[in-house]
């Protein structure tokens, strides 16, 4: 007798098979999350293929794969001599900014009005969630600002690094990328304030006040008192403008280090 033949199912081209997702896929995806959520920061160093793939139960083949797809889209790069960091955005955005603050000075006031807005949100969200080791990085990047014999060369590098760090903990992947975007610009903006606009030991104590003042409302996860003691700090900024009639580019200096906690 013949065999009965295989039941046949009848196709429609507007339904296609759909594959089976990779490894490397969920992998892919899984790295994306932690930085679309900062928790892998812009600038920050990804453990080894070997490490990841013990960590997240896979292969390094999987590994691998997972990071060439992110490569390719742009969220991580390769780093001279081996090992993977986390980028920000397309390259070239935060120099064509650099290059329009270089133009023209007054649009560094402009950078100013718009971090008085922005980092306000930032400081009160990093009450509300920052979580206790966050916090505590913010409390030792201020110790260190504190310290009597910090060295003036310091001023600017602490600076940034305080508030890089509170946009960490403000568990905004977005707001996160926004100011690693800035990286560049900022690096001069806050050089600019702490050796052009803001000179002498009266306005270092204002402002170690100031940080203080964010620092102690973040700690307590007061985000209203954060955004108000942020207010305050960049009002000072923004005064510190109005008092300079002859503003300069900042002198070329050392690369600031930005740290990535």
């Amino acid at each position: 007798m013949p065999r009965p033949s295989a039941h046949r199912v009848d196709t429609d081209p507007r339904f296609h098979e759909i594959p089976r997702e990779r490894v490397a896929d969920r992998v892919a995806q899984e790295l994306l999350r932690l930085i679309a959520s900062g928790e892998l920061a812009p600038g920050e160093r990804l453990p080894g293929e070997r490490q990841l793939a013990e960590m997240m139960n896979v292969s390094r083949v999987s590994v691998r794969a997972a990071l060439q797809q992110l490569k390719a889209q742009g969220f991580v790069a390769a780093v001279q001599g081996g090992g993977t960091r986390v980028i920000a955005a397309s390259k070239g955005g935060g120099s064509a900014l650099a290059e329009l603050i270089r133009v023209n000075r007054d649009n560094l006031h402009d950078l100013a009005e718009i971090r008085a807005s922005i980092e306000v949100w930032a400081a009160r969200r990093a009450a509300e969630r920052g979580t206790p080791e966050q916090v505590a990085e913010i409390g030792r990047i201020y110790d260190l600002m504190t310290q009597p014999d910090r060295a003036p060369r310091y001023k600017a590098e602490d600076d940034l690094n305080f508030h890089m760090t509170i946009a960490k903990a403000s568990a905004s992947g977005v707001y996160l990328h926004l100011m690693s975007v800035l990286g560049e610009i900022l690096e001069e903006m806050f050089t600019f304030h702490r050796y052009r606009l803001q000179i002498g030991r009266q306005y270092d104590r204002l402002l170690l006040a100031q940080h203080g003042a964010i620092y102690d409302a973040i700690r307590r996860g007061d985000g209203e008192a954060a955004a108000r003691a942020m207010a305050e700090h960049l009002d000072t900024v923004l005064s510190s403008y109005a008092e300079d009639e002859t503003p300069a580019p900042p002198k070329p200096g050392g690369k600031i280090r930005v740290v990535s906690g």
